[in-house]
């Protein structure tokens, strides 16, 4: 009797699962503008039409099940394709906190003056000196590390856990070094960083036509273990959520798609009129889609399967060049910076420009505007005031404008994906870090 009960739950259960799912597929093809398919399929599996689900639900569960499946096949062998002595990850990166908050729901809003947030005081030390200007930096996704790129063709890997504690009042063990890894294997400046979304590898894109790739696990290790020769200036670096790809967005006009163990280079097939080099190109969460932001001045979306042009919105930034564009976290929305003096977000499914952060100029540096860890504030740099300003994402009132107390304008501006930190980097060759005062 009990195995009659058991068997009768478990098929309840399986046709609950199996309902689920249907609903989800449904309301992915149906929110993708595949209305035909939806239909078919709601037909064939008697789900609603008009089912209920979260923006890219389906998405964000497959890439999560993707990068478990990948965590259980890595566990199993003792050696990753990336490594050249077979190195294992240490367990502890890759354990990625849950964000402190929900995304923005920058749709379900209109009129929402008066709403604004308080963006928190924060306190400012400086962690380094390039020798030359400090270009670029990029938090682990885990918010662990952060790697800084240099004019002086370096790059500096600082641990978050230490810089807090250089901060500390009262540091009774002596001095605390923040960097624990330096990397010297470029001949020209470094463009832009990021670190694999599992294992402990960071890449550098540089002016030398290079991707390097390099193993912070290793103390002792100074030089890159691969090399990625490209054909441009690598101005752009990003991986796929999976970390078996990354983008490259250069001087050449397409960005260029590697196969991360292959070195298999891909370029679209289906590319609309494009005049100007890519100055940034980012994955979204799940690796859907990427976007560039040009030197053209346009933002362009395009499928991270098939590599197609989705959408071009020319003449985002005017004439000027488009210098930064990131995803929210739920794929739904990008955020663009430009040499217009202009930050805009963009919704993704319609092209539709949403909202408008104005009161920073912003006309010489390739500098980005970037959220915080909630995505209830956007942060960029004010150029001729040498000022960090803050508004709120939702109502986009400016909360804050601070010293960025670097000798001349920052060049970069990044948030932590984990917590309430950012760094700045100078043309003075300082890297500064920014911390909540609690």
């Amino acid at each position: 009797m009990e195995s009659s009960n058991s068997s009768l739950e478990q098929t309840l259960q399986d046709g609950k699962l199996h309902r689920q799912v249907n609903s989800l597929i449904v309301a992915h093809l149906r929110d993708s503008n595949l209305s035909q398919a939806a239909s078919a399929v709601a037909s064939a599996t008697m789900t609603p039409f008009n089912v209920e689900a979260p923006p890219n639900k389906l998405l964000e569960l497959v890439s999560k099940g993707l990068a478990a499946e990948k965590d259980d096949i890595l566990r199993g062998v003792p050696s990753n394709p990336l490594y050249d002595s077979g190195a294992l990850v240490p367990a502890a990166y890759g354990s990625i906190p849950a964000p402190r908050a929900a995304t923005v729901d920058f749709g379900a809003i209109q009129d929402t003056k008066g709403m604004s947030k308080n963006f928190t005081k924060h306190e400012t030390r400086h962690l380094s000196e390039h020798k030359n200007i400090a270009r670029c930096a990029r938090f682990s996704p885990d918010g662990r590390f952060v790697a800084t790129g240099s004019a002086d063709t370096s790059i500096k890997l600082f641990e978050i856990v230490k810089v807090k504690q250089m901060m500390l009042p009262d540091l009774r063990d002596g001095p605390v070094r923040p960097v624990i890894r330096t990397f010297y294997d470029h001949i020209q400046p470094v463009n832009d960083l990021d670190f694999h979304p599992q294992s402990t590898v960071l890449i550098s894109g540089a002016k030398d036509h290079t991707i390097k790739f390099f193993d912070f696990s290793k103390a002792t290790a100074k030089r890159a273990f691969r090399v990625i020769q490209d054909t441009h200036n690598v101005r752009s670096v990003s991986f796929h959520p999976s970390g078996d790809f990354l983008l490259a967005g250069t001087d050449h006009p397409i960005a260029h798609l590697y196969d991360v163990n292959t070195f298999q280079c891909y370029l679209s097939a289906n590319v609309p009129e494009i005049n100007g080099a890519i100055n940034q190109v980012r994955y979204s969460s799940t690796g859907g889609m990427y976007v560039t932001a040009s030197k053209d001045g346009a933002i362009r979306l395009w499928d991270g399967v098939s590599a197609k042009c989705v959408r071009s919105m020319v003449g985002a930034h005017g004439t000027a060049e488009a210098t930064s564009a990131n995803f929210t976290k739920d794929q739904r929305f990008v955020l663009s910076c430009g040499k217009d003096s202009t930050i805009k977000l963009w919704e993704v499914g319609t092209g539709r420009l949403v909202k408008q952060y104005h009161g920073a100029t912003h006309t010489q540096l390739r500098c980005q505007a970037v959220f915080n860890d909630t995505e209830e504030f956007v942060l960029s740099v004010d150029e001729p005031n040498n000022e960090i300003v803050i508004w709120d994402a939702l109502t986009a009132e400016k909360m804050a404008r601070w010293p960025s107390n670097h000798v001349g304008a920052p060049r970069w501006i990044e948030h932590s994906p984990v917590d309430t930190a950012f760094v700045t980097c100078g043309t003075d060759r300082s890297v500064r870090f920014w911390k909540e005062i609690l």
